[in-house]
């Protein structure tokens, strides 16, 4: 993206400087992806996607469609109003909303990734002695009955393993270890 469509970006939305380079960034990353899903999505070829076009977007950008709320929160961040009095995303626009979905794709394969690492025998669930292994390999000096407390903390069911979606939950939104 070049410094006049930067300058254009921000004139037209206000956004700060910071703001700016994230969408520069995602915009390298993304953009052959985005500009197709735009492409496809704008039937109309208006140059900015409405309601019902962002939705197709979303589809063909993730594979599933998002909910109401969710475009509606797309519109009101990051939309404009055009001559229809429609609001709408343009191409920048789009980048910059889809960014946050983008960015949670990576986390959650991330964590995924990390779970089949832990999961060396492909079980589906972790045991204490997987767990184990991998502290003994990457943190060798971390005490045992440390790495066990977490371990019955995070099987929260108690039945002795710790499923993926518990998991996720623990990558997520607990600071156990």
């Amino acid at each position: 993206m070049n410094k006049k469509c930067l300058n254009s970006i921000n004139t037209q939305n206000n956004l700060a400087p910071r703001h700016l380079l994230l969408i520069e960034k995602v915009d390298l990353i993304l953009s052959p992806l985005n500009v197709s899903a735009f492409d496809h999505s704008d039937v109309e070829k208006k140059g900015y996607l409405v309601y019902d076009d962002i939705k197709v977007a979303a589809l063909m950008l993730f594979g599933h469609k998002l909910c109401k709320a969710e475009v509606q929160q797309m519109l009101a961040v990051h939309g404009s109003e055009y001559k229809t009095g429609i609001k709408g995303l343009s191409l920048p626009q789009l980048t910059a909303a889809m960014t946050p979905k983008f960015r949670a794709e990576d986390e959650d394969e991330k964590i995924r990734n990390t779970f089949k690492a832990f999961d060396k025998n492909c079980q589906g669930f972790l045991k204490m002695e997987d767990v184990k292994r991998v502290f003994s390999q990457v943190c060798p000096l971390y005490p045992e009955h440390r790495v066990e407390l977490a371990f019955r903390e995070i099987d929260r069911d108690g039945d002795g393993r710790i499923s993926y979606k518990d998991f996720d939950f623990m990558m997520k939104f607990n600071n156990l270890l």
